[in-house]
Parts: structure tokens; sequence; C-alpha cells
């Protein structure tokens, strides 16, 4: 008998866990201008506290298994295609992220283009106050904000972090647990804290496995049999 009900009991949660899974995907496209095609897995979350879908726009065939997030006062992030954002990791804008094509964004993962709060220790303390007790203020004027930018092909290890103003240039890979301060240039490996310069990437090789990589999920009548 408790076999059969600690059964029954299982069945029913993982019903409940997916009507829960299911509303929170439509609340997730309701928050952005998501293509039909976006996939919200468990625990993603989108947070548009400027309200108007339009300022988080998500490519086709892209998986969000984390948060994105706009400030009341500004914010916009833009996704590419095929991207794919890991559990735990956090998009926050107050001005703009713009991500490309085919971006790998693992677990843990935070892109901000903000300090978030003002350097000064009393206007500080009152944005604080503001956000508990009436919400993100819809206008700031001293918090340091600055875009940014990663490029097609990129990749970012679990638990980096990527601050405002950085640029991250085509097919960079971000090794594990970096913090990235400064610009990092196309084809090449950075890691640490604050990341440096590991080794470039082969550009031509890159090509090629990207070749073999689609010839082998969509085979066609003319590359069958080939590796």
């Amino acid at each position: 008998m408790n076999r059969i009900l600690a059964g029954s009991l299982y069945f029913v949660s993982k019903i409940l866990e997916k009507i829960a899974n299911a509303w929170s995907a439509l609340y997730c496209r309701a928050g952005s201008e998501a293509d039909s095609t976006v996939v919200f897995l468990a625990g993603a979350k989108i947070i548009n506290a400027r309200t108007t879908p339009s300022f988080i726009k998500i490519g086709s065939h892209t998986v969000i298994g984390g948060e994105m997030l706009t400030f009341a006062h500004d914010g916009c992030i833009e996704m590419g295609v095929s991207c794919f954002l890991g559990k735990n990791s956090r998009i926050w804008s107050a001005k703009k992220i713009e991500i490309g094509d085919r971006v790998l964004i693992s677990h843990n993962v935070n892109i901000h283009d903000t300090d978030g709060h003002s350097l000064d220790p009393a206007a500080r303390h009152t944005h604080f106050r503001q956000i508990f007790t009436i919400g993100h203020p819809l206008e700031t004027s001293d918090i340091p904000t600055a875009s940014v930018t990663i490029e097609d092909d990129v990749w970012i290890g679990f638990n980096s972090t990527i601050l405002k103003g950085v640029t991250i240039g085509e097919g960079a890979i971000i090794g594990a647990c970096s913090v990235v301060t400064k610009n990092v240039s196309a084809y090449t490996i950075v890691a640490g804290n604050p990341a440096k310069f590991i080794r470039n990437i082969d550009k031509n090789e890159h090509f090629k496995n990207s070749r073999k990589a689609e010839t082998s999920l969509c085979p066609t009548s003319n590359n069958i049999g080939t590796d």
C-alpha cells in the first residue's frame, strides 16, 4: 500500500511540475519577444521591468535555462539564433546587451552592463531603500553603465562574469570562473581573474570542425557517408 501511495504521489508531483513549468514558459514568452521555437527550461526567468516585450528579444532555436532582466529605468537584451543560456545564469541590463548567434553560455554565468548602484554611499543607500519599498526607480542619474557585445560562436564557461563595456569577439572562448573586464579578441581563449590571454584558436580549424558538425547533424543525399 505504501509503495502504491508513494508512486501515486510521485506521479501527481510530476504532473504539477509540468503544469508549473508550462505556466513559467508562458510568463517568459509574455515578457519577451521570443521566436516560437525558443525553449524555456524549468527555472528560466524573464524579468522585464520595462514591461514592453521588445526590450528582450530572443532568436529562433535558442534554449533559455537562466534569467534575463531589464531594469525599470532602461535596459535592452538581444540574443541571436541557436544560443544557450545555462541554469542559474543571469543577464542583467540597464543599457544594452547584444548577443550573437550560436553563443553558448554555461551555468552560473553573470553578464551585466551596469554597476547596479551609485558609487556615492548616500545615493546607494537611497537606491537600495527605493528598491525594497516602491520598486526599481524609473530614473537614475549616476549609476555607471556601458553596453556589452558578445559576437557569434562565443563559448562562456561556467561561473564566469562579464562586466560592463566589454566586447567579446567572434569565436572566442572564456575559461570557467573567469572575470572579463576588458575586450576579448576574436578566436582567442582567455581565462582567470581578471581574464588574460591564453592562446589563439586556429580559425581555419574552427570552420573545418563547424562544417563537419553541420553535415553530420543535417545529412543530405550529397554528404551521407562522408566525414
